[in-house]
């Protein structure tokens, strides 16, 4: 169980709290979308939860261990991070990259067994990325790398998995096929995934629960249909001109 005690995330200085005080737990094997405007603290959130900064105050709880307080290792082996930074390895192909993501559990030594090599495959081809696998992977696109990334986090074989807008580069279809995969991989392994996410729509249609982030330093939590129904996405998103539309569950236009 991943579990979020009185965690708030933000920064020293001027900038100060993004978001205070969240307490929610997710159960093993939940498909979580993190929504909200740019500037409402999706990235902030993600990277505290991966430990990759601090947080304000509180904690996040993964099995009841803070993850900030794990040994480097410990948290390698049960937290895959994927986060929206143009990843560069000069000189790794595909396979070495997705490859990496078997590290923790390698040993001193860094030697793939056969178990390790059978989850890079199959990572690379749930994750689409079989036909590349050999290319170098400074030499992908960006919605190619992000697929990669995928595969490597998906080879982790993670507790839980923090996403941050990893489906920004990739086509319409692209998106759908990931986020489906994702969900199917909760499901399947059990793990928990996060995914924060600026495909309303999308992330609506599948979540199983949504993290939606106000702008004023408060989290909504609860399945889309309860979210909409309370006018949570409207409040959060409605502009002058564009407003979130209940009975249609998509945005409108005000003329």
């Amino acid at each position: 169980m991943l579990r979020l005690s009185a965690l708030s995330v933000g920064y020293s200085g001027a900038r100060g709290r993004v978001l205070g005080d969240l307490d929610v737990a997710v159960v093993p094997g939940s498909f979580v979308c993190v929504l909200g405007r740019n500037g409402a603290g999706k990235s902030t959130l993600m990277r505290t939860l991966a430990a990759l900064q601090p947080a304000l105050g509180g904690g996040a709880l993964l099995d009841d261990e803070d993850i900030a307080a794990m040994r480097p290792q410990t948290r390698a082996r049960r937290v895959a991070v994927v986060l929206t930074e143009r990843a560069a390895s000069p000189g790794l192909t595909v396979d070495d990259v997705v490859s990496l993501g078997r590290q923790p559990f390698t040993g001193w030594q860094g030697r793939l067994s056969t178990n390790d090599r059978a989850q890079v495959t199959s990572s690379l081809a749930l994750a689409g990325a079989s036909t590349f696998a050999g290319r170098l992977f400074d030499d992908l696109s960006d919605g190619e790398r992000q697929r990669v990334m995928i595969a490597r986090a998906i080879a982790q074989a993670p507790r839980l998995m923090i996403l941050d807008e990893i489906t920004a580069f990739l086509d319409l279809p692209g998106r759908v096929e990931t986020m489906a995969l994702l969900r199917k991989q909760a499901r399947v392994t059990g793990a928990i995934v996060l995914l924060s996410s600026h495909d309303l729509d999308l992330s609506l249609q599948l979540a199983d629960s949504v993290w939606l982030l106000d702008g004023s330093s408060g989290m909504a939590v609860g399945s889309a249909a309860d979210l909409i129904a309370s006018g949570s996405i409207g409040a959060a998103f409605d502009t002058p001109s564009v407003r979130f539309s209940p009975a249609i569950g998509r945005f409108e236009l005000i003329a």
